[in-house]
């Protein structure tokens, strides 16, 4: 009876506070007959993967106002889909959107499946994200336990375990207290409630709605948990890139392997990133080193990328990648680091 309490108190709250989102189905929507989107529901979670709701409204926004469909997206160009998606970070999720839209479109006819362990078939689509689409979009009763949830669950129950080691628990009190009727509308709930007020430093215990019920609050543990496995420390590696640029404007690129950081994106020649790059320029040119690096941190390392710039005459034939003019590319279009070394060249183009 406890666990039924505790999720009708959050659903009451939800009523009340819930966020509003582009791609969410408000309370009160649904409860006037409206369904979420599964498109517009998986779009959205495998952008939030490890990215901030902020970052992420300006994106969906986009790509749902050029791909609003799942066909429209199975459809689209592999590069200017990559290219939509250049900032967002982790560009494995951008391949894996667009073979998960194909499958989806060629295999089930543009309809997602309605489950969970059918969700699970498709490419680039894990147990957590399986979870969200079926119980968000489809009203499955399956537990969906982000970070968010992590943290609530680990205060609302006192569990001192640390992470990772502690998820399997979690999930499974994340499954008890998962209702019924609407299991999606709750799984947003905990989501909104660790967002907005169990936050990750100084919760807002006073105005929660499980204040009563948490044991972390009344042992006076809540903003310690949940505890973590120390982190270890990620290496530097270092790299070169090469920016060259012809008179015309147009700049040297390539597009990267499929695979790998990066993979599909474009960006500049450059080096292997290890502990010592060697030189490897992709045309003759007279290269030169601006004396600036770019900084870049990743999931697991941190890069440390050279710069080598040269003007090159139009003649120029490169061994690696192809002149692009501006018509053909935006700055915008690059990931991030290579956005960065685009910005310092720049510049050095300018003052020199």
């Amino acid at each position: 009876m406890r666990d039924e309490a505790l999720s009708r108190t959050l659903l009451d709250w939800y009523d009340r506070h819930a966020r509003e989102m582009p791609w969410r189905v408000g309370p009160s929507a649904r409860r006037a007959g409206v369904r979420p989107d599964p498109y517009a529901v998986w779009m959205s979670e495998v952008m939030l993967q490890q990215t901030t709701v902020a970052a992420v409204r300006d994106y969906f926004h986009r790509f749902m106002t050029r791909w609003p469909t799942v066909q429209d997206l199975a459809a689209a160009d592999d590069g200017d889909v990559m290219g939509e998606w250049a900032g967002l970070g982790y560009y494995a999720r951008a391949r894996n959107l667009l073979k998960c839209a194909r499958v989806v479109a060629q295999d089930y006819g543009g309809r997602f499946p309605e489950t969970r362990d059918g969700l699970l078939t498709l490419p680039g689509i894990g147990p957590y994200t399986a979870g969200a689409i079926a119980a968000i979009a489809f009203d499955e009763q399956v537990p969906v336990v982000d970070g968010n949830v992590e943290r609530v669950m680990s205060r609302l129950f006192l569990v001192e375990t640390p992470l990772p080691a502690a998820k399997p628990e979690l999930t499974e009190l994340t499954a008890r207290l998962t209702p019924f009727e609407r299991p999606g509308d709750y799984a947003q709930a905990v989501m909104d409630l660790g967002a907005t007020i169990c936050t990750p430093t100084s919760p807002a215990c006073g105005i929660c709605p499980w204040m009563s019920g948490c044991e972390a609050r009344l042992a006076g543990v809540q903003a310690h948990l949940p505890r973590k496995a120390p982190k270890k420390a990620k290496p530097t590696r270092l790299g070169i890139a090469y920016l060259a640029r012809r008179s015309d404007g147009a700049w040297l690129l390539e597009r990267r392997p499929d695979k790998g950081l990066l993979g599909g994106m474009l960006g500049w020649p450059g080096s292997d990133w290890g502990d010592a790059p060697v030189e490897a320029p992709p045309l003759v040119a007279d290269w030169r080193d601006p004396g600036a690096e770019v900084r870049h941190t990743f999931t697991h390392f941190h890069l440390r990328l050279a710069l080598r710039v040269a003007s090159a005459p139009a003649i120029a034939i490169p061994m690696r990648g192809e002149f692009m003019t501006r018509d053909r590319f935006r700055p915008s279009d690059l990931p991030t680091v290579m956005r960065k070394a685009y910005d310092l060249a720049a510049a050095s183009f300018l003052t020199n």
